[in-house]
């Protein structure tokens, strides 16, 4: 393989730096100093000890890397007495270059010439076949902790594959972006579980995967547990979101491009299921403003700024989306600026932008609006059809939120019981 000169993980690279609020967020190629060692980095510190001698299945995409960037398929690849025999993509595929939905393909990867196994096309779960030949299966994969992003669900499915195969599973642990400490939304009811649901967790479950992953074994989430080690993090702290780490970022996918599009990810995901209006995605500002041709930006971010909602600012905005809702269209709304990350209650966001909407422009009011195909998926990605159903009587957070923060803090102190950092 062809070597680069990579800069060290201490050398500064700044691109440039956006302020969203009060909050400084650096879109880095490389943060000036690195607080974290990730579990990729804390394996080769150890020689990789506990995959030497072993057949190994990788099950990652381009957010495995280390603090220098180099791809974890390289460095098992290259790594003596380790023998990388497989590769496993989930959605967005191995190498990342597969659109949000999108089907993937098996293939062999061009760099290594390993066969790569879709996890994200007839299958979402490895088969028998798939895991012929190997020893232990390892993940890594950054994940942007909210519910709604699949990779947990092929974590939790290739959890249940190993125990069934007999097969050691690897978690390599990297930090949850939105840190440990934010819990918010209701658990996953009866009824409602998808591969955007696939977890009885909270929409933001404030743990790392590697802490997912014994929640998994130790709560029975799966039929039985796996042989399940995680290599734990150097140095992360759960009151750090991803820009306090230094750990540079790559996109977990197309509309995750910066640390802080994954901060945004649950203040409008949820909404955006409807295609109501636009949050963004087909702009330049995924997840991070609310618009539509019938919104009135002055207005609106006038009422919005008026509920005083803690760490949240909203600024009038008039945009025409490149693509997706509202393409080529003149739309008028507000970009969402969060002042203090902590104090913000992320996913409560859109469901007053929801209430201020009803009662500025009735005849918006979104579940009488929003095309009915699309609350299906509404009710998938908020685990239960009752925030939808208890919203549409008068269009008020206030008629959901006990519901929606009922399983918060019962959440809260069980999963104290697998956290791994403090």
């Amino acid at each position: 393989m062809m070597k680069t000169n990579m800069p060290t993980s201490r050398q500064s690279g700044w691109l440039f730096a956006m302020m969203i609020g009060g909050l400084i967020f650096t879109t880095t190629a490389f943060a000036q100093e690195i607080k974290v060692k990730t579990g990729i980095e804390v394996l080769k510190e150890s020689n990789f000890k506990i995959l030497q001698g072993k057949r190994v299945g990788l099950i990652t995409n381009p957010t495995g890397v280390d603090n220098n960037l180099k791809s974890t398929i390289d460095i098992v690849h290259e790594s003596p007495g380790v023998q990388l025999v497989a590769l496993y993509g989930p959605e967005h595929g191995v190498r990342g270059d597969v659109h949000a939905g999108d089907k993937v393909s098996d293939f062999k990867d061009f760099n290594t010439g390993i066969p790569v196994y879709s996890l994200y096309g007839a299958t979402r779960k490895p088969t028998k076949e798939m895991l012929e030949g190997v020893d232990v299966l390892v993940y890594d994969i950054q994940d942007i902790g909210c519910r709604s992003y699949t990779y947990i669900s092929t974590l939790y499915l290739a959890m249940q594959a190993a125990a069934e195969n007999n097969i050691e599973f690897v978690v390599l642990d990297r930090p949850n972006p939105l840190g440990g400490e934010k819990v918010e939304g209701n658990l996953v009811e009866e009824g409602f579980f998808s591969f955007v649901s696939q977890l009885k967790i909270p929409y933001i479950y404030g743990l790392t995967c590697g802490e997912l992953a014994e929640m998994i074994n130790g709560e029975q989430m799966i039929p039985q547990p796996c042989k399940l080690t995680v290599v734990k993090m150097k140095k992360w702290r759960r009151k750090m979101h991803f820009d306090e780490t230094g750990l540079p970022w790559v996109p977990t996918s197309p509309h995750i491009p910066f640390a802080h599009s994954a901060y945004f990810y649950p203040v409008s995901g949820i909404l955006g299921e409807l295609g109501y209006l636009s949050i963004g995605v087909g702009y330049t500002l995924p997840f991070e403003m609310f618009a539509a041709e019938w919104i009135n930006a002055e207005e609106f971010a006038k009422a919005l700024n008026t509920k005083n909602l803690p760490g949240v600012t909203f600024r009038p905005l008039h945009v025409k989306p490149y693509y997706s809702v509202g393409q080529g269209k003149n739309y008028r709304g507000v970009q969402i600026y969060l002042t203090d990350f902590r104090k913000a209650r992320l996913s409560d966001i859109q469901f007053h932008m929801m209430e201020v909407a009803a009662e500025l422009y009735p005849e918006h009011k979104v579940f009488d609006h929003a095309p009915k195909n699309r609350f299906e998926m509404f009710d998938k990605v908020c685990g239960s059809d009752s925030i939808r159903l208890r919203f549409s009587e008068n269009h008020r957070f206030e008629d959901i939120r006990p519901y929606w923060t009922k399983d918060e803090e019962p959440f809260r102190k069980l999963s104290r019981k697998y956290y791994l950092y403090r």
